[in-house]
């Protein structure tokens, strides 16, 4: 088994590696998390096992065991095994990797090509993997902590198996960190005492990630006092270590836009608690209120719209607020605009009204405009026969005409049914007066109406 550039030679300075290294784990035995797909007959333990390993990618969070999957599998497997960054790698190299796979190939050799963060590569640089993933001259691993629909060529992962990896869970985290303390690699030959609980402590710190986890105790330890071989923690010493809740929340990534749906989603199911949290979440990560409150106002108009008209103002207010006072005193102006649209009365009637519209616009984009409704500013306007049979409305006793104002292709159409919900059983009625009054004045009885009867669907 031949690796390239991925294990390196023990030597003194190792003892001076990140804890989180040093407890890298060897072997499927040592690795924490991901019982879903590493458990007892799972699949990919069985890929591994079994050394029928494919090409996959890794798709997780940071910390929770991507990297060292992949140094399992090149333990276990009898295939080259080749380590390469999309960070400080570029295309030439990578065609000098895959002329050098497919040498190896031709020599019944296979090929393992791992891939750290795959996400960063280009279009073109994903290309450049596909004849040869395709031909088999190389497995590829890729690794990336990106939804893979979004960053990885759709031909490319298309050939490619995807295994979600889970952010480590509470007990699992305190299992790792545990193990670090007992084990030779770690602290296992050193006294450590630490206040009961400190280590739950330092696991819900870290949010999932194994790597903020052993990061963390590595620092809470230096950072202690040490007398006679005993190291003894204080919590002074852990608070000082863990300043502000770390969260993964990589605002363009897919944590970011993962919570931020779970807000607009709480708003749009009348759970202002739920609401609430993600908010804080969001603010207390660092999210731009300003674009906070832009997508209050969009829920607003989307999900509430005129079942309570309200809920717009509210929302624009609140973006106002927001704009003219900053955090973290525009906070409360927040929530009180996410509490208000998530109690509202809710109708995407609107909302699905314009949209059915913007379909019918894209199609009849060239349609003539009624003349009636022309403006007609000039002389040759005029002789055009632009504004020819207008009727203004307010001439009218009930402010309405039977003047068409759709294209011929879409008289009759409506786009807009509206809800009984909140205030819109008023627009309701409103709406179901005049397509009525349009159906008693459309001239000729025996010809089929203009306006069918209300809210139809065409």
């Amino acid at each position: 088994m031949e690796q390239i550039g991925l294990f390196e030679e023990e030597s003194a300075e190792s003892i001076y590696e990140p804890l989180a290294s040093r407890m890298r784990p060897r072997d499927l035995s040592e690795f924490c998390g991901q019982r879903h797909l590493l458990g007892e007959g799972k699949l990919l333990r069985r890929l591994i096992e079994n050394d029928h390993v494919s090409s996959m990618i890794f798709w997780g969070p940071p910390g929770v065991g991507k990297t060292t999957l992949a140094r399992i599998i090149a333990e276990k497997t009898n295939a080259r095994f080749i380590n390469f960054s999309a960070v400080t790698s570029g295309v030439a190299e990578l065609r000098k990797v895959m002329a050098q796979a497919e040498e190896a190939r031709k020599s019944g050799l296979r090929t393992i090509l791992f891939v750290d963060e795959i996400h960063r590569f280009n279009k073109a640089q994903q290309d450049a993997f596909l004849p040869y993933v395709e031909k088999g001259s190389v497995i590829l691993i890729g690794a990336t902590t990106e939804n893979p629909s979004f960053e990885v060529n759709s031909a490319l992962l298309s050939r490619c198996r995807v295994f979600v990896l889970h952010p480590l869970a509470q007990e699992e985290l305190e299992a790792l960190l545990e193990h670090a303390l007992h084990d030779p690699r770690g602290y296992g030959d050193i006294r450590v005492e630490m206040p009961e609980g400190m280590i739950a402590k330092i696991a819900d710190f870290s949010a999932g990630d194994g790597r903020t986890a052993l990061n963390t105790l590595e620092t809470v330890l230096m950072n202690s006092e040490s007398e006679e071989g005993v190291i003894r923690v204080s919590e002074n010493a852990l608070r000082d270590c863990i300043t502000r809740k770390s969260m993964m929340y990589d605002k363009g990534g897919e944590e970011h836009n993962q919570v931020i749906s779970a807000f607009h989603e709480s708003m749009r199911n009348s759970d202002p608690d739920a609401a609430l949290f993600w908010l804080a979440r969001m603010l207390d990560a660092g999210e731009d209120p300003i674009w906070l409150a832009r997508r209050i106002t969009h829920a607003a108009a989307e999900d509430v719209g005129l079942a309570d008209p309200n809920a717009l103002n509210v929302a624009v207010n609140c973006f106002e607020a927001v704009r003219l006072i900053g955090m973290p005193e525009c906070a409360v102006h927040l929530a009180e605009a996410a509490v208000y649209v998530s109690l509202a009365p809710k109708s995407n009637s609107v909302y699905m009204a314009y949209e059915a519209a913007r379909r019918d616009a894209a199609v009849h984009d060239t349609d003539p405009i009624p003349d009636a409704v022309k403006a007609a500013y000039t002389k040759l306007q005029k002789e055009l026969g632009y504004g020819k049979n207008y009727q203004y409305p307010h001439d009218a006793p009930q402010k309405i005409t039977n003047m068409q104002c759709m294209p011929d292709a879409l008289v009759g159409k409506h786009y807009y049914h509206p809800t009984e919900e909140g205030k819109e059983i008023s627009c309701k009625r409103r709406y179901e007066w005049i397509l009525n009054w349009h159906r008693e004045h459309d001239g000729d009885p025996e010809r089929p109406s203009k306006f069918p009867m209300p809210f139809q669907k065409q």
